[in-house]
């Protein structure tokens, strides 16, 4: 069939019409076109929001800040909308507004499970930017999100950046006292704890009082890209029930979480910067906020680097370490506390750790922690055990009564220099219950060291329904590595140095069977023991520090070697 020439300059015509007639929606949206002024005085949440809207109704678009400083309570993210920050541009979180006055951050939302994890997990709404059941979302540009307004949970006060949260060791924190001095909770009879103390008046907050600075809920194909985040509150980054993550060259320094990712599968995250001095850094979790038992899964972490400087110092560059606190600062690299869903098929690779805690990997809830691979790690001042595996039984999920397992971990070529003397490597499971398969390779550590024969003589509390920490088991009695109820244990390529001489032995071992010892070399004081072995099944040792090669009898008492 031949196309009329004659017929061609009429359709031409009639396409050119409809084009004109229906011109083609933008791709870009500027939110100044929408009313925004960006002088971080008015307030521009609502130019914001309907630059979101408009680029949602048109079937998608990017939303740009250009340069300027816009002061905003909750934005809301919409699908297929890119919200972009340009160089030179900073969203400020507004303060919230005075007790009984209404506004201010979108209200917390229901939610029935919220007694099994504290208020800042169990709601995203109230937060400077969320999003829930969204898909093909992104937050990108070199501009910065800071928190100023944002509570960082427990009361409404909000301090400023860098202010310490502790007014001094084992004091509650400064930022639930008010002006007079006095806490800034209000009684809220209304509000029943369950078992583990949540909802508690606390720990919640009231209506127009924000706590995150990025909250996302059951969303899919999520991109977070090249942005920084200054005093982020309660989370830098919450993300729950998410699939599709990536997060990739962000810098976040901030006043307690920098990023959790709870409850998420397929999640990449990259090139990323995290300082967190009051708490942890880069978190995997599994709470019950969902209302059901949902795992994190097929996590890759690369290239990323935590730290504990005081707040404020990373962005700046002056990586100051004055701040001190309990059990050092924190900004680790962590799976759990809220473990109820499991975690499964997570690597991490090419990170570094500096002046925090250690790498920490804890299952108390029920679920599975399995199949994780750890590489190429460096670490320097570190403020407890640079390695810590626990398996414990809290249970802080609805219709549990088993605890879960710790199985299939391996960590490979990790060095760590100037570690607190408190704890070595801790792998803890309980009685009836070890943790299994575990493999550690070319681990290079070196301890402060200086501990006493007086703590080589303590005896470490189980603790199986405690919070899982470290420095809840107090100092330990041997510096370099404590591994008790333990199943499948192999320890190659491993050196442990004590910098300064330590009365305890190196390594102790209890409770722990199917071991395989392969080059590993102890830096112990002739006088010292290097091995405090008891229950101890299945050992073979070649080219190891005080024991000889081959396979060593079981032991039933203590021995020291």
């Amino acid at each position: 069939m031949r196309f009329s020439r004659s017929l061609f300059p009429l359709a031409l015509f009639a396409l050119t019409g409809a084009l004109l007639a229906e011109p083609a929606a933008p791709s870009s949206y500027s939110v100044r076109t929408f009313g925004a002024v960006g002088d971080g005085h008015t307030l521009d949440h609502a130019a914001v929001n309907a630059a979101i809207a408009a680029a949602a109704a048109a079937g998608g678009g990017t939303v740009v800040l250009p340069a300027g400083n816009y002061l905003c309570h909750s934005i809301r993210l919409k699908s297929k909308v890119t919200l972009h920050l340009g160089p030179g541009a900073t969203i400020i979180a507004a303060d919230s507004p005075a007790p009984g006055v209404p506004g201010g951050y979108d209200e917390a939302e229901p939610n029935e499970w919220a007694q099994y994890q504290d208020f800042g997990h169990s709601h995203w709404h109230n937060s400077l930017i969320w999003g829930e059941n969204l898909e093909d979302v992104a937050i990108t540009g070199s501009g910065r999100i800071y928190g100023r307004g944002l509570s960082r949970g427990n009361g409404r006060i909000v301090r400023p950046v860098g202010a310490p949260a502790l007014l001094a060791p084992g004091s509650p924190p400064t930022d639930v006292l008010g002006a007079d001095g006095t806490f800034d909770i209000a009684p809220r009879p209304d509000l029943v704890p369950g078992p583990f103390g949540y909802p508690s008046a606390r720990d919640t907050l009231p209506a127009g009082v924000g706590n995150k600075t990025i909250a996302l809920k059951n969303c899919r194909n999520v991109t977070l890209r090249d942005f920084s985040i200054l005093h982020g509150g309660h989370f830098g980054v919450l993300a729950t029930g998410v699939d599709n993550l990536t997060i990739d060259n962000l810098v976040i320094d901030t006043n307690r979480d920098g990023m959790d990712i709870d409850a998420c599968s397929n999640v990449r995250i990259s090139n990323c910067s995290i300082n967190s001095p009051w708490d942890d850094g880069l978190c995997l979790k599994t709470s019950h906020g969902l209302g059901e038992p949902r795992i994190t899964e097929n996590v890759t972490i690369t290239n990323c680097f935590v730290s504990g400087y005081d707040e404020g110092t990373l962005l700046d560059g002056t990586r100051q370490r004055t701040l001190q606190r309990i059990g050092g600062t924190m900004g680790r690299i962590k799976l759990g506390t809220e473990a109820g869903g499991g975690f499964r098929n997570i690597t991490i690779s090419n990170c570094i750790f500096d002046y925090c805690r250690g790498l920490a990997l804890e299952q108390v809830d029920g679920g599975v922690l399995e199949d994780i691979a750890i590489s190429n790690v460096t670490m320097r001042d570190i403020h407890n055990a640079p390695i810590f595996l626990r398996l414990g039984a809290r249970l802080r999920r609805p219709g549990i009564t088993e605890p879960g397992s710790v199985r299939r971990v391996l960590i490979d070529n990790l060095i760590a220099s100037h570690v607190a003397p408190e704890h070595g490597i801790l792998i803890a499971g309980f009685p009836g219950h070890p943790i299994e398969d575990v493999v550690l390779s070319n681990i290079q550590i070196h301890y402060a060291g200086g501990g006493t024969a007086k703590e080589a003589e303590r005896v470490v509390p189980e603790l199986e329904k405690e919070y899982p920490d470290p420095e809840k088991f107090g100092t330990i009695p041997s510096w370099g590595m404590f591994a008790r109820h333990v199943k499948g244990l192999r320890l190659r390529g491993v050196e442990l140095r004590a910098e300064t001489p330590d009365a305890r032995p190196a390594v102790m071992l209890d409770d722990v069977h199917d071991v395989r010892l392969s080059d590993v070399m102890l830096s112990a004081a002739a006088q010292q023991p290097a091995w405090s072995l008891t229950h101890v099944t299945g050992l073979h040792a070649r080219d190891v520090t005080r024991l000889a090669d081959g396979a060593l009898a079981d032991i039933t008492k203590r021995e020291q070697r």
